[in-house]
């Protein structure tokens, strides 16, 4: 197969690109600007595009097929090109339905927890040298990139985003996979830029759910009120599966799992976490996998990057980073914090990043999302509400949004300053951000 990308530098595409590349595809890509990692990972397999820029020349009817990436606008000139030639152009989502259409395929839904959902289940379904393909938003530990596909695998895992497909399809991707197992792991509303109302947001999933197949399942956080709600109004022909908090303790900052009488040590924490866990075993169940194999795989879980990942820890202390970046992510993290060290002080920093939160009206969705702290600081850039063409905030405004006592900054060098001054090395420092806090320098513990 001869296949050319369209936006070859994006985080998912220059993935399925290595990942058809090392099929045996011929793999060809174009895109206006590539960064690191996609930069040495794509000329690693000889795949980076030689100039950067859209050529029509790139174009010709000895394609396969185009991959069109979501960066790539209406106006494309391949894209153009390509149509006029007729040549078939899938979205990344539809070609991912089109590798795998003849697999069992697992979609993770919901408004967050998707990522670790998705790594729980491929770490022990690797545990048990069970194959599979899949599609993951993160880099993972154990695996060289976040898709992979196989001719003999019978198994397909997938993170299923409810964002928009393409440019030319404006489907959420999670409809697109046509799953037969799906997990919903909680709703709550994001992505405002195209789901302009809550209850539009909500449809996106009941969507997902009604389109199970009679003989697939439909597994969901019961613990979720919107996810009940959802479940109970939908018309629904796969079999449910609710799953709730399992029964366990935090004994100096380590999780212990009650189950059928025995304990079991974890490596990660939080309740949402748990929570996850209990959802990725029933989707391990629908793959093959026992009770007592997925028990004894996933002690070795460690998380994701930047999932509630470890930068920093002493006994007195602990600096963690997380992606967190809608309210009910916040809320949840602060919240496993806090429970995993609940007499250390807790000092949590947002970042707000996303066209959501850096959005007026949407502000008051964060109230009360990181109470749990004892300090509490948001930092947000002027410049990156002018790079998005927002209206500007004020400090104010976002205050107002959060409450709580939290302090507001738009200069990174302040709010290091904010927490350099609470930060002594005997509390717990939670960074929270789909960013880079506009370039902070995050090596807290190196204070003096």
């Amino acid at each position: 197969m001869n296949i050319h990308f369209i936006s070859i530098g994006g985080a998912v595409m220059h993935n399925m690109a290595i990942a058809l590349h090392k099929k045996g595809y011929i793999i060809t890509g174009s895109d206006d600007e590539i960064f690191e990692p996609a930069t040495s990972r794509l000329a690693k397999y000889g795949i980076l595009p030689t100039k950067m820029g859209w050529d029509v020349n790139n174009i010709h009817s000895g394609l396969d097929a185009i991959i069109l990436g979501m960066h790539a606008r209406k106006d494309n000139p391949e894209m153009l090109k390509a149509q006029e030639l007729g040549i078939k152009i899938y979205s990344f989502p539809e070609y991912m339905y089109e590798q795998t259409k003849d697999k069992l395929r697992i979609i993770v839904g919901g408004s967050h927890g998707k990522t670790t959902t998705t790594a729980m289940i491929l770490h022990v379904l690797q545990e048990c040298n069970i194959e599979f393909d899949y599609l993951v938003g993160s880099m993972l530990a154990g695996f060289e990139t976040m898709v992979g596909l196989s001719e003999t695998s019978k198994i397909a895992v997938f993170e299923g985003d409810e964002y928009l497909t393409s440019a030319l399809d404006l489907r959420p991707k999670f409809h697109v996979y046509k799953g037969e197992v799906g997990i919903i792991t909680g709703i709550a509303w994001d992505h405002i830029n195209v789901f302009p109302t809550f209850e539009f947001y909500v449809e996106q999933f009941k969507k997902f759910v009604e389109a199970l197949p009679q003989n697939g399942s439909i597994i969901y956080s019961a613990n979720d009120e919107e996810v009940n709600k959802l479940i109970a109004q939908s018309n629904i022909l796969a079999k449910k599966t609710p799953y709730l908090t399992p029964d366990f303790e935090v004994r100096n900052g380590v999780v212990y799992l009650k189950n059928n009488g025995q304990e079991i040590s974890l490596k990660f924490f939080g309740t949402h976490n748990l929570q996850n866990m209990m959802a990725a075993l029933h989707a391990c169940q629908c793959a093959g996998v026992s009770n007592e194999q997925f028990f004894k795989a996933i002690q070795s879980f460690k998380g994701t990057a930047k999932r509630l990942e470890t930068l920093f820890e002493n006994e007195h202390c602990m600096i963690i980073r997380d992606f967190a970046h809608a309210p009910s992510k916040l809320k949840a993290t602060v919240n496993a914090v806090r429970e995993l060290n609940p007499t250390r002080k807790l000092i949590a920093v947002y970042e707000l990043h996303t066209f959501s939160s850096l959005n007026k009206d949407f502000l008051p969705q964060y109230n009360n999302s990181m109470q749990a702290a004892d300090f509490k600081a948001v930092l947000y850039s002027k410049h990156a509400l002018e790079m998005k063409k927002m209206p500007m905030l004020n400090n104010e405004e976002v205050a107002a949004g959060f409450g709580n006592n939290v302090q507001v900054f738009t200069d990174k060098n302040e709010l290091r300053k904010f927490i350099e001054s609470h930060f002594t090395q005997n509390e717990n420092l939670l960074l929270m951000s789909s960013g880079t806090f506009d370039g902070m320098d995050l090596n807290f513990h190196e204070i003096n």
